[in-house]
């Protein structure tokens, strides 16, 4: 008796644990999520949000949809043009934030540097990552006015800050007896950078400057709308005379520029950091 009572209580006793745990699960799964319900509540009335408001924009939505479509097609050759700078401005920003942005990293780097200047350069570093480029836009806008130099010098800083960051910590990734085997062959520093530390994160430029000019496209777009030219000032100038349908071309060209940039930024990153360099 005392043997067949026990064995299918020792049986049960996983099954049991497990349940538990089951249980255990689903209740802070459900704290959590009864947390976030009340975040959102909290951050919705201080931000005066709306449920009517939301509920009567989306009854105007199929109306409005219509108003876009179809596109005009007509207004295609006017939007080429446009494109053309939006992806200059990337271009030109990232080409020109990668060379700057090597000096900066090597200022930024611990196995480079002294302490203070590596400090100074990673604290204007974080300065200017903390500043979007729409505000440094914004910032340029009274000395160069509007137009595409204030949103060019903006991508560009833009594009320092971060390329200048990865730089930094890829170098600080470099093995140290390289370094010092260089270095023992009576080298001086410029020939260790040279010959020792450029080849090791050239890749890692090449890779990163690619995936920033995808990311300025997208910016550049954004800048384009406060002012700096190209194809968001053309989309939000079709919206201000509620040209709609040509607004519409807009975004469908807009979207084709973001795709096409995207697939051959990562079909060339893939390349390089899977080769070392392009081939």
């Amino acid at each position: 008796m005392g043997v067949s009572t026990t064995i299918p209580f020792q049986r049960e006793l996983p099954f049991l644990e497990w349940k538990k745990g089951i249980a255990g699960q689903r209740g802070r799964q459900a704290v959590i999520i009864a947390l976030l319900i009340a975040l959102i509540a909290f951050t919705s009335w201080r931000c005066g949000v709306s449920l009517k408001v939301f509920v009567t924009g989306m009854e105007k939505l199929p109306a409005l949809l219509g108003m876009f479509f179809p596109p005009d097609w007509s207004a295609l050759g006017s939007l080429l043009r446009p494109v053309g700078v939006t992806t200059a401005i990337a271009m030109a920003a990232t080409i020109l934030g990668m060379f700057l942005s090597l000096p900066c990293a090597l200022l930024a780097s611990s196995n480079l540097t002294p302490p203070p200047l590596r400090l100074g350069m990673r604290a204007i570093i974080a300065t200017e990552r903390g500043l979007p480029e729409i505000v440094q836009m914004l910032l340029f806008v009274p000395i160069f006015g509007l137009g595409v130099i204030p949103g060019f010098i903006a991508l560009c800083f833009g594009s320092v800050g971060m390329l200048a960051r990865l730089l930094a910590d890829t170098i600080e990734e470099i093995e140290p007896r390289m370094l010092e085997a260089v270095e023992g062959t009576g080298a001086t520093r410029s020939q260790v950078i040279r010959y020792a530390v450029i080849p090791q994160i050239l890749p890692a430029l090449l890779a990163n400057g690619l995936f920033r000019f995808d990311f300025n496209v997208r910016e550049g777009i954004l800048l384009g709308a406060v002012g700096a030219g190209g194809i968001g000032y053309m989309m939000k100038t079709y919206m201000d005379a509620a040209d709609y349908r040509s607004a519409c071309m807009a975004t469908l060209v807009t979207l084709v520029l973001v795709f096409c940039t995207e697939r051959v930024s990562d079909f060339l990153r893939e390349r390089i950091l899977r080769e070392g360099a392009l081939r």
